[in-house]
């Protein structure tokens, strides 16, 4: 497991045919994948599911952000 403060690690994620970086600390890339896999689907289609959910906030926060707040506040 790598180390709980590592810098953000920068990946490209599809999203409906769009490609986007996304920068997220190892942990959460981790623990993106854990989920994805526990749901039985590509990161890609769970990134663009919490995509859809962020944007419909009255205050939408950048996707990064609502990765984490989504990981978080699903476990």
């Amino acid at each position: 497991m790598p180390a709980p403060y590592h810098p953000p690690v920068k990946r490209s994620i599809q999203i409906d045919r769009h490609k986007t970086s996304i920068s997220l600390e190892p942990l959460f890339w981790d623990m993106l994948k854990a989920a994805a896999e526990a749901e039985a689907m590509p990161i890609n289609a769970l990134v663009a599911r919490i995509d859809a959910e962020r944007i419909k906030s009255a205050t939408p926060p950048g996707l990064a952000s609502a990765i984490r707040v989504w990981l978080v506040s699903n476990r």
